[in-house]
């Protein structure tokens, strides 16, 4: 798969670049116009039928230009619940409505959670059990570290409409979690490479004793240790994609992995690059703080680096 959609995903990848380069706040509607939040939206409905691959591509660049949109509630997470739903004409007028723009939806994997972008969604699914549920809702804004990304509590109360989902629920809930984990890891890899790249920029233009602070050794080290670092979490987010888009029976192990290294790998890459900048790394005009926020998000995010690790021990006991 990856070696024939390589192509496709590389000029997906330079128009996402291109588009969300112009605006760190990218609004619904334009998502919508570019097609984004109907990528694994059947044609019929008006979406783009691709896969998950295609909007894991997405989700890093969403990353590489720390990006304020309600990509990862609505077009990742709602579009893969939706999917996962027993067939309807309710489930396809949502997915069609989701797919034109006209609604925004949000999925909360439990009540009182932390839910991403359910701050003025039209329709917030909440996972309850074995079934999905509508139902009124109290929305309650959370402020939180990263200025990019919109978290809220949703607090149930009474139901007005119960989806089932199409085989196991368990089975399903599973993969909607591991979804949600490797999008954010995605989101993580593209933290990261903006990272590298913008601290490779400084050091080649920044003087000290007459020469780029890059030619040092010390400098030249870290700059390798960050380069090593993104190219593991390239291999292991790579590889729990095609196992999510494939829905491989191993697919939670490569998730767990890629979740666990990517994630906390970003943080470290990004602390490095506001060292590595120097007084200014610290300062609000460098903005490597925004990156450094959204890269310590992603890390609790659809669960720690430590409650992957300990989940991949087991398999070892």
């Amino acid at each position: 798969m990856a070696g024939q959609f390589d192509e496709f995903h590389a000029e997906l990848r330079s128009v996402a670049g291109d588009l969300l380069a112009k605006d760190r706040a990218v609004e619904w509607p334009v998502l919508a116009d570019a097609g984004w939040v109907g990528l694994e939206i059947p044609e019929e409905l008006g979406g783009a039928g691709t896969t998950f691959a295609e909007v894991a591509v997405i989700c890093q660049e969403m990353g590489r230009a720390a990006s304020a949109t309600s990509f990862l509630g609505s077009a990742v997470l709602a579009v893969g619940v939706v999917n996962a739903l027993q067939p309807s004409e309710s489930r396809d007028r949502l997915l069609a409505d989701i797919a034109s723009g006209s609604t925004r939806a949000a999925v909360a994997f439990e009540p009182l959670d932390y839910v991403p972008d359910a701050e003025g969604a039209d329709r917030v699914l909440l996972i309850d059990g074995d079934a999905v549920v509508e139902a009124d809702l109290t929305i309650t804004p959370q402020p939180v570290l990263d200025e990019t990304r919109r978290l809220a509590i949703v607090a149930p109360g009474e139901v007005s409409q119960v989806h089932q989902f199409a085989g196991d629920p368990q089975a399903q809930i599973r993969r909607l979690h591991d979804r949600a984990a490797v999008a954010v890891a995605c989101d993580s890899v593209g933290i990261a490479e903006a990272m590298l790249a913008a601290t490779v920029a400084y050091t080649t233009v920044r003087h000290q004793f007459s020469r780029p602070i890059g030619s040092f050794q010390a400098v030249k080290h870290a700059c390798a240790d960050m380069y090593v670092a993104i190219s593991v979490s390239r291999q292991l987010v790579g590889a729990a994609v095609h196992a999510v888009t494939e829905d491989r029976p191993d697919a939670t192990v490569s998730v767990a992995m890629a979740k666990s290294y990517a994630c906390s790998a970003a943080v470290d890459i990004a602390g490095k690059a506001m060292q590595l900048h120097g007084g200014i790394g610290y300062t609000w005009e460098s903005g490597i703080h925004v990156y450094l926020k959204r890269a310590a998000l992603n890390r609790s995010l659809f669960g720690s680096p430590a409650s992957y690790r300990q989940e991949l021990a087991q398999r070892y006991l």
